[in-house]
């Protein structure tokens, strides 16, 4: 099981560069960063964390870019999007986008993606969210048939083009020998839910990781079921806060890697939280 770690970096926290370096240093294996485009001020969608939107989310610096510094300063560290928007991104500019920072980082991008919540902000992208679920979906399967074809087309009901060409091409390879990057769908359990990850992803990022004792086995029965292969599936628990127990439960259920809050903004506050995190999964890294 690999370890990774994600907050919520600003222009008022804590630098990428820094933080990347401190993660690699303490032997994590994954940086994972989150985004908003923006937040509309006069918003009605309620934050599903409840109460207030907490300030951090329209002050999110962009994750492509801060990923390429992230990259660009270490040398094994695993460099992530959690989660990327998808419907919010043009799939032709966003293929060339994740394309580009796996080329520079040697091979070293996951693209976690979800279907948000925040219906004014899909509003001012265009998007409908009763129309989200599908829109990521096609995004999904057309930047993958840019990434791997030398003239990659997509015909769809929101995404439509002819073929086109469009390099880079990902360093990394799926189970296929397809140039690809690795997809992980972010969200709750459910049968729709896991028909995407079955689909089009490479595996699921449950958010914290509570009732996955039940979900897990629901989705890899449907995942073999599709025929797809079960040693290939990715189950990443996203935002999760590890307890010895918390990593044991994870252990047993095959989970692939786990990628941990970090809380805070400044390295006073953020560096001890790595340190703390890093002891918690020392002896299942050892083991």
């Amino acid at each position: 099981m690999r370890y990774g770690v994600t907050m919520f970096l600003t222009d008022q926290t804590i630098g990428v560069v820094e933080l990347a370096r401190a993660a690699e240093e303490r032997g994590f294996d994954s940086l994972f960063l989150p985004e908003h485009t923006h937040i509309p001020a006069s918003r009605e969608s309620p934050w599903p964390g409840g109460g207030e939107l907490p300030e951090f989310y329209w002050r999110c610096l962009d994750p492509f870019v801060a990923l390429m510094a992230a990259a660009a300063a270490t040398e094994r560290l695993r460099v992530g999007t959690g989660i990327l928007l998808a419907a919010q991104h043009e799939p032709l500019a966003a293929a060339k986008a994740v394309a580009t920072l796996d080329m520079l980082s040697g091979g070293r991008v996951t693209l976690g993606v979800g279907f948000g919540w925040n219906v004014e902000e899909m509003n001012h992208h265009g998007v409908a969210y009763g129309d989200r679920r599908e829109v990521v979906r096609e995004h999904v399967l057309a930047m993958r048939a840019l990434w791997d074809e030398g003239e990659g087309e997509f015909h769809g009901a929101h995404v439509d083009f002819s073929p086109s060409r469009s390099w880079p091409k990902p360093t990394q390879r799926d189970a296929g020998g397809r140039r690809a990057v690795p997809v992980l769908i972010g969200g709750g359990a459910g049968p729709k839910m896991f028909a995407h990850v079955v689909e089009y992803a490479d595996g699921w990022m449950p958010i914290g990781g509570t009732g996955l004792g039940r979900a897990v086995p629901e989705l890899r029965q449907a995942w073999e079921k599709a025929g797809r292969d079960p040693a290939a599936l990715q189950v990443v628990p996203f935002g999760s806060f590890p307890t010895p127990g918390k990593l044991e439960h994870f252990t047993e259920l095959g989970v692939t890697e786990v990628v941990c809050a970090v809380l805070g903004t400044t390295r006073d506050e953020v560096l001890p939280q790595l340190d703390a995190i890093a002891d918690t999964v020392a002896p299942f890294r050892a083991g």
